[in-house]
């Protein structure tokens, strides 16, 4: 019998609309999974990151799963790693607000990139000293997530300090915890520079993080003047053979998201990952 494959999306690159309608969306589509970002997909509910309440949870927890609709990542995408201490104390304490509440939403995995230590690019996320903050965030965010029987994802970014399959390995290596789950998304991996040894990239990553990986992000790439552009899912130059083999016969019924591809876009990604998936 042939694994299913699980494809979700991320609910907020839907066009803005209520929620009987984004989950009719869905539905359309046949999204079986979301990553939620309450205060993106929904701001009138999320007027701070930290003003969820077990009601706001249970609300859009109880709505989805009356759709059989599976939160694969709450998404609190926050700066781990802000300069500024307050910022990152209170950073940390949003991401602690959505371990505490993430079962009410029905979610067991909290997601966030680890952020910057500067505004845009900057050259010291490069460094072993953004890396050495990266960890002292995630461990203090792993132990929160401990206490409440939850898992913290942590995606890899090529202008953070976690910019590369072996740093990730390193961090999950330091944070000695099984609590610490790997959210991977390949293009993310990709620049000018090393797009055309992505097989190699690729194949390194799922290698090194193997059954560390919670949830694959599928979202492509192009190159334009020299600088990596997302496009929809399918017309880059990502080649999304190997990781569709990888959740097909390496990972059965893991999660991929479909992400940074608009609305209108959707329908025609979807049917060439489905049909890649069946054909692999």
């Amino acid at each position: 019998m042939t694994v299913p494959f699980h494809l979700g999306v991320r609910a907020h690159d839907f066009n803005p609309c209520p929620l009987p309608q984004l989950i009719e969306k869905l539905e359309e589509h046949s999204f079986s999974s979301i990553q939620f970002a309450l205060h993106k997909s929904f701001p009138e509910s999320a007027p701070t990151l930290g003003a969820l309440s077990p009601g706001t949870a249970a609300y859009y927890g109880e709505a989805f799963r009356q759709a059989g609709i599976r939160i694969a990542v709450l998404g609190c995408y926050v700066n781990i790693i802000d300069p500024d201490p307050a910022r990152r104390v209170q950073a940390l304490n949003d991401f602690s607000t959505h371990l505490r509440l993430a079962r009410d939403f029905g979610a067991s995995l909290v997601g966030t990139e680890t952020g910057s230590v500067g505004k845009g690019y900057t050259p010291d996320n490069f460094t072993e000293e953004a890396f050495e903050q990266v960890v002292a965030s995630v461990k203090a965010m792993v132990a929160e997530a401990e206490r409440f029987g939850v898992t913290v994802g942590i995606e890899a970014g090529i202008n953070h300090p976690l910019h590369t399959a072996q740093l990730t390995r390193r961090l999950l290596d330091e944070v000695a915890s099984s609590n610490l789950q790997i959210i991977f998304d390949a293009a993310n991996l990709m620049t000018p520079d090393n797009y055309l040894q992505q097989e190699s990239i690729v194949a390194e990553a799922l290698e090194l993080l193997g059954d560390r990986i919670a949830v694959l992000h599928l979202k492509d790439f192009t190159v334009r003047d020299g600088r990596i552009e997302i496009v929809p899912a399918g017309q880059g130059l990502l080649n999304f053979a190997p990781l569709l083999h990888y959740m097909k016969y390496k990972r059965p019924h893991i999660q991929g998201l479909l992400e940074s591809t608009p609305e209108v876009h959707m329908s025609g990604s979807a049917e060439l990952l489905r049909r890649m998936y069946n054909e692999i």
